[in-house]
């Protein structure tokens, strides 16, 4: 076995599984940095343990690899706050941090706090690293457990403030499990009997609905949902996380579900008779806190984890495997039949009404600018093998609801409710596909949560394009403090959700990034045209109505 150091292993095994960017605040395993230099790995060195969280995110969901954020002891706290998002959104990012050695526990050594707690809630496996002779083990076990089965983030706490107990020399040698280098690892097939008593129940259903969720697109199911969706003319939903699953133009795209959705799409979830979750957990959000559908609603439920399985709704049939191959032995069972077109009526004339109504305001001519008018001007703009990144609130809203994604080769991701994600995000999935567009969608009171980042873009040539709904507040906060001073003679109620008038162009600019400010609709097309073509990384901040609220999820009564 060949001796090596410990951060020539850890280069060296991020590397042949396929790692090419590797995000991290100063000081943590620097021999290992020095090594990922010679191999041509990227190191995205972030003002901030939280954005380098968000990047190695946004990175691993572009990438299906598993993404690398790394802190010394100090920071490791930060950087477990950031994993909340990546754990919310079944993303396989690896942490890795440094701690104090044996000798310093118990005694108030400066800046250490037990770091494993932190990181229980937002891991599937939170391991020690004590001597270098254990980084064969725990290292690979890193990558399976990251992308195996319902892929999620890990820690690795490595002995030393900055992990340098990881640096000594010992026999090591590198093995890759090539599985385990990207995601999903297998692909597990449901049981045959259990298929075909799904496939019976949507062949008898008269008005069935699939909702596509984020494990459709963590296994490249989308091919198989719209071949399913076209065979038996049934109408598909999808969440956040698989948004364009089907093409939002399709005929039988009812578009998203939930709480960020369009109403149409809850309404004819909440109509099926049969709602077929394909990779979802059925959580609050796509089903705004079970209500869309109604509880006792009939569902059919396919899942890789089957802890998930009839968790919130009881099933008539729980399949248990991976989305793409569950699809496409659901296709391989079922007859085509022909459309039921009172259904399929139904759905499309819900959909249009939607449409109908919101289109005065996606060509709104209004100043300041509506959101709905700005998303309009992006999905035109939008290439076709863009990658759009959405903080959450207000901006997973809008652009889930308003931006419509038409081409296969376009990518959505989506925050999963830590604000300030967006931007750092977009980053992490610039560097995992530097050759294509991305482009973030953030309110100003997202983008301040991490602007600092726009240095490390400038830095690094990180090239995005980030897009500021600038309202100059937190508007989405607006009713509530409204309606908390509603009976009051005095008080400043604007102090809790306002901000000042910030030019973020100005900002980009000082920073090394272009930007361009955005005060008319009519600039909207040719500022983004500019800033897709800038090569170079591009704020474009568009002054729009502080007045202007997503609308509310439709819920039955």
């Amino acid at each position: 076995m060949p001796k090596m150091t410990g951060s020539k292993f850890i280069a060296e095994t991020f590397h042949g599984y396929g790692v090419t960017s590797v995000f991290h605040v100063p000081y943590i395993l620097d021999g290992a940095l020095m090594e990922m230099e010679k191999l041509g790995i990227k190191r995205v060195r972030c003002h901030s343990e939280k954005a380098a969280a968000y990047m190695a995110d946004g990175y691993a969901r572009v990438s299906h690899r598993p993404g690398i954020a790394m802190a010394q002891s100090v920071g490791a706290a930060n950087l477990a706050a950031g994993l909340q998002d990546a754990y919310l959104a079944v993303s396989p990012v690896i942490a890795m941090t440094g701690r104090w050695t044996p000798m310093y526990l118990y005694r108030h050594a400066y800046q250490e706090i037990d770091h494993r707690p932190l990181y229980d809630p937002v891991t599937k496996f939170n391991a020690y690293v004590d001597t270098v002779e254990d980084l064969p083990l725990i290292l690979r076990q890193a990558f399976r457990e990251a992308t195996s089965g319902a892929p999620g983030p890990v820690h690795l706490d490595c002995m030393g403030f900055a992990g340098e107990g990881a640096a000594a020399e010992a026999d090591l040698e590198v093995i890759v499990e090539d599985p385990f280098t990207c995601y999903p690892a297998f692909r597990p097939e449901p049981e045959g009997n259990r298929v075909r008593e799904a496939a019976a129940l949507i062949a008898k259903a008269e008005r069935p609905v699939l909702v596509a969720g984020g494990g459709v697109t963590a296994s490249g199911a989308q091919a198989e949902v719209v071949k399913l969706a076209e065979m038996l003319s049934i109408p598909v939903a999808t969440s956040l996380n698989s948004k364009g699953a089907i093409p939002e133009d399709h005929p039988l795209s009812a578009g998203v579900v939930g709480a960020y959705s369009r109403k149409c799409a809850n309404e004819i979830v909440t109509e099926a008779d049969l709602v077929v979750y394909i990779g979802s957990q059925t959580g609050g959000q796509v089903t705004q806190f079970w209500q869309v559908p109604k509880p006792g609603a009939r569902t059919i439920q396919v899942n890789i984890d089957p802890t998930e399985i009839g968790r919130n709704y009881p099933t008539e049939v729980g399949l248990l495997g991976d989305a793409k191959v569950t699809m496409q032995r659901l296709i391989d069972v079922l007859e085509p039949k022909a459309p039921n077109t009172v259904w399929t009526g139904r759905v499309q004339a819900l959909v249009q009404r939607w449409r109908e109504g919101f289109e005065p305001l996606l060509q709104s001519d209004a100043v300041p600018i509506r959101p709905e008018r700005l998303c309009r001007e992006i999905e035109h703009m939008l290439p076709s093998d863009a990658v759009i990144v959405s903080d959450t609130g207000h901006a997973g809203m809008w652009t889930g609801t308003m931006i419509e994604l038409t081409q296969p080769g376009q990518t959505y991701l989506r925050c999963a409710g830590s604000l300030g994600w967006g931007f750092p995000a977009a980053m992490g999935a610039k560097c995992a596909e530097p050759d294509r567009p991305v482009i973030c969608f953030t309110g100003d009171g997202g983008f301040w949560y991490h602007l600092s980042e726009l240095e490390t873009a400038a830095r690094f040539g990180i090239n995005t394009v980030t897009v500021v709904n600038n309202n100059r507040s937190f508007n989405q906060c607006k009713d509530g403090f409204d309606k908390i001073y509603q009976n009051q003679d005095s008080g400043s109620p604007d102090d809790l959700w306002v901000f000042e008038d910030v030019n973020f162009a100005e900002v980009a600019r000082s920073m090394g990034c272009l930007g361009i400010r955005v005060e008319n609709p009519s600039d909207i097309s040719s500022a983004l045209e500019q800033a897709i073509e800038a090569n170079r990384p591009v704020v474009v901040d568009v002054a729009s109505d502080i007045e202007a609220m997503a609308p509310v999820a439709f819920v039955p009564e």
